[in-house]
């Protein structure tokens, strides 16, 4: 069974060498705000998968020149727009769902002619 993305499993050495980074960066990285790893009880970090995917998202921005704020800038406008697509995402299925049901209603609705036309003449 795969472990889940969020799970905190690595301690920092092992993160900064997944990530490439130094374990003094993640520490900067984290009392910027720009990484929230999870704590022990004793209080020692551990970063999840995407905690390591996060760092090197940071990594790449820094990389195009980006200082910490422009960084966490991006991060929070990538966060709000991966939020606006689910939700139009939900708007989306819920008004299909909305439509496929007016559709089954419009053929409840239809009643067969049996009937056979007859035209009208006027003499």
């Amino acid at each position: 069974m795969a472990t889940p993305p969020e799970r905190a499993v690595y301690i920092i050495s092992v993160a900064a060498e997944l990530s490439g980074l130094h374990p003094q960066t993640l520490r900067i990285y984290e009392r910027k705000g720009l990484v929230d790893p999870a704590r022990t009880g004793g209080g020692s970090r551990r970063y999840s998968d995407a905690d390591i995917l996060l760092l090197g998202r940071i990594q790449e921005l820094t990389n195009e020149g980006l200082n910490l704020a422009g960084v966490q800038r991006v991060l929070t406008l990538e966060a709000e727009l991966a939020a606006a697509h689910r939700a139009l995402q939900v708007e989306r299925d819920r008004a299909e769902q909305v439509v496929e049901q007016t559709h089954r209603q419009y053929r409840r609705d239809l009643v067969p002619l049996h009937q056979s036309m007859v035209v009208f003449r006027r003499d």
